[in-house]
This record gives C-alpha cells, structure tokens and sequence, in this order.
C-alpha cells in the first residue's frame, strides 16, 4: 500500500496540478464537521451508486490520493480502485484528523 503523510499533502495542495485526484471516502456528515477543499466526496456506504462509473468518471493513471477520517476506510477504497486499474493510488495516513491536527487546526475535529 503507498501511503501520503499529511505534511506531503499539504505540499501538494500548495502546488497546482491539474492531475491530481482527490477522493474523500467518508460519510456527509462526516464532511459537514470537517473538510478540506477541493475532495471529492465518495462515502464508501454509497459505494453502489458511484462504482460503476469511477473509471469514467475519474484517471485511473492520475495521481489519486485518498481521505478518511483516520486513514481505515481510505486504506479500502485504495485497495479497490488498485482492483480495478487505478495505477497510481496513495492513501493519506492518518486522514483528516492528523491533517487537521498537524496542518490546518482551523478543520474541527470529531
């Protein structure tokens, strides 16, 4: 499993790119504590309506990087999308409640 702390998340969304895919895997309650811009919010509960068409609907060569509150949930749908042809897929350890603890304490924790 490829892992991204979230100091190197940080980084990276200092830094424009266009290629860069974000995926949130948590639930929409979830996201209304606490979220960081620029995510995609697809709630692994859900799974049945968007995983038909996640490869029509994102690269599976991008760089996809993959959020939860801890890193547990994220770490599955990294294994998933590597099930499906998702080359180049990295979970972010610790998800948002290390980010929100180490980068940005303006993010509520819960």
């Amino acid at each position: 499993m490829t892992e991204i702390s979230v100091q190197e998340l940080a980084e990276k969304l200092q830094k424009p790119n266009s290629n860069l895919q974000l995926i949130d895997v948590r639930e929409l309650d979830e996201v209304l504590i606490a979220k960081i811009d620029g995510f995609q919010i697809l709630p692994l509960s859900q799974y049945s309506q968007w995983s038909a068409e996640i490869s029509l609907n994102l690269d599976p060569d991008a760089e996809t990087l993959v959020l939860c509150h801890h890193g547990m949930r994220s770490e599955q749908m990294c294994h998933w999308l590597r099930s499906v042809g998702f080359t180049n897929v990295k979970n972010i350890v610790g998800g948002i409640d290390r980010y929100s603890r180490l980068i940005d304490p303006s993010i509520a924790l819960y």
